[in-house]
């Protein structure tokens, strides 16, 4: 435990940051999330309002020091990668998996 006054500020200051900045990692966490959502959906301006409002964000926690600012820009450069692909690739429609068949085990070699 500090023994400084100062020290002890201190520590109660880094706990209300860390509060706030678990809070704000959180909401990224979502608004990425909230992307790929919109990116499996297909639908164009969707997935142009999610990612606007996710590299808002990002940009403002970086700017603010909750994250890194390169991994800001990695991560707006991963879900802009995969707008991309998926506004070339159009709206996605859902495929049925097939059946998985039962497992066979390996029979035994019949000895020679």
């Amino acid at each position: 435990m500090a023994n400084l006054k100062s020290s002890k500020k201190d520590i109660r200051r880094i706990a209300k940051r860390t509060v706030a900045n678990k809070s704000m990692r959180t909401s990224l966490k979502t608004y990425v999330k909230r992307v790929r959502e919109a990116i499996s959906t297909g639908d164009a301006t969707v997935i142009a309002n999610a990612v606007t409002l996710a590299q808002k964000n990002l940009d403002k926690a970086a700017k603010r020091g909750v994250i890194h600012p390169n991994q800001a820009a990695r991560r707006k450069s991963r879900i802009m990668a995969q707008a991309a692909v998926a506004a070339k690739a159009g709206p996605v429609t859902p495929v049925e998996e097939a059946p998985k068949k039962a497992s066979t085990k390996a029979k035994p070699k019949a000895a020679k």
